[in-house]
């Protein structure tokens, strides 16, 4: 599923100070104070952009219907916003660190898109997801962390008997028939420009290395000093196939071939590559043993989201949150107080775009300066995707 993310909107409205205040164009108007970080009204409208485009392309719901979906969707756009600002907070404060699963994301998404070269790669990222690869790339390091957040602090305490997980196994066999399926790794020996010299130079050594791993040399090791590929930083690892996802010289190879074979070189595009089949699953019902981290997910997902949303809560309540009127966050505590501060005292919030990152970038010692801007009375743009999913970052996966 493709859909493009909408360009955030510009707010630009002419305020009036007094008549010896100079006149200030706001350009962005920030909506919620949470902590160190804000939201603006123009990301809301960016997140709506994207569930209302999101139904249109997969709900098959048209008029009313439709446009009730995305109401209900949108109910808690302000609220999921809030909830990941506060898990990826809470994650710099526990220093999770998460580049590594980051670069994984991104190696196997570029080795999907079969674009080596990074300036082309970052384009296609773009074309695909309508965002710079800088601010891709910071969606999925904000995506991993909040799940890692809540894995250590929420579903990490949930657990779920054995013996509950064996009976559900048992009645739920034919959800768990699978297809054949193999596990890849892969070493790119690049040809440079193609010219015959280039090419007879990186066969001979893709052949060094395939030598190399069938006499006992670990392959991982093999993949990460030699490979020229994406997918060097992660030691080779290309991720699973089912059959017809993989181009047919290398489904060849991959499905008539166990675990642990090593191929000959393979002449792409790009260069010569080496597959490695790292496990091998052939097509039948699964063993228990084989599905149990999926059902133990299964079953724990009823259990664990209602603690999801006490976590959540338990961060609101020592957070710094200030809210605009006419804005509402539905996963609010009662109690808690988080109204706009004194905002007729205070100065202009933003002039210039600049200043609206800037402001993203501060820590709130009370308040930031607000302003006394052209009231705007329009309605605050309706709430939509859920930040703590375990979704990727949308992008198209290339033919």
């Amino acid at each position: 599923m493709t859909f493009r993310i909408g360009l955030a909107c510009a707010i630009a409205a002419g305020a009036l100070l007094g008549a010896d205040q100079p006149q200030v164009k706001v350009v962005e108007e920030i909506v919620a104070k949470v902590n160190s970080d804000i939201i603006t009204r123009g990301e809301l409208a960016k997140v709506h952009e994207e569930v209302s485009l999101e139904l249109q392309q997969t709900s098959g719901l048209t008029g009313e219907a439709l446009q009730g979906a995305i109401d209900k969707k949108s109910a808690d756009l302000l609220r999921d916003q809030i909830d990941q600002l506060l898990l990826v907070q809470k994650g710099k404060e526990l220093n999770i660190n998460v580049d590594s699963d980051v670069n994984r994301r991104i190696a196997d998404i570029q080795s999907q898109s079969k674009l080596a070269d990074p300036e082309q790669f970052h384009k296609w990222i773009y074309d695909q997801s309508g965002m710079t690869y800088e601010d891709f790339k910071d969606q999925l390091k904000k995506q991993a962390l909040t799940q890692r957040v809540l894995s250590e602090e929420v579903w990490r305490n949930i657990t779920i008997p054995r013996a509950e997980m064996q009976k559900y196994y048992d009645e739920h066999k034919a959800d768990f028939i699978r297809q054949d399926m193999v596990v890849l790794r892969d070493i790119l020996v690049s040809t440079g420009d193609g010219s015959s010299a280039k090419v007879a130079e990186a066969e001979k050594k893709a052949k060094s290395l395939v030598d190399r791993a069938r006499k006992g040399e670990k392959f991982t090791d093999l993949a990460r000093q030699n490979s020229d590929g994406p997918t060097a930083q992660n030691d080779g690892e290309l991720g699973s196939f089912k059959k017809g996802q993989l181009r047919k010289e290398v489904e060849d190879i991959a499905f008539s071939h166990d675990k642990g074979y090593v191929s000959d070189p393979v002449r792409t595009p790009a260069g010569f590559e080496i597959y490695r089949i790292e496990e091998r699953y052939a097509a039948g019902q699964a063993a228990f043993d084989e599905v149990e981290n999926q059902i133990n997910a299964i079953l724990a997902e009823p259990r664990g989201a209602p603690k999801v949303r006490e976590y959540l809560a338990k961060l609101r309540e020592n957070a710094f949150m200030q809210i605009k009127p006419g804005y509402v966050d539905s996963g609010a505590v009662p109690g808690k107080d988080t109204a706009w501060k004194d905002p007729a005292q205070l100065r202009p919030q933003t002039t210039t775009k600049e200043a609206v990152a800037a402001t993203q970038r501060r820590k709130f010692l009370k308040v930031i300066p607000y302003g006394k801007a052209v009231k705007d009375d329009s309605p605050a743009p309706p709430p939509a995707v859920t930040p703590v999913s375990n979704d990727p970052v949308p992008v198209k996966q290339p033919a």
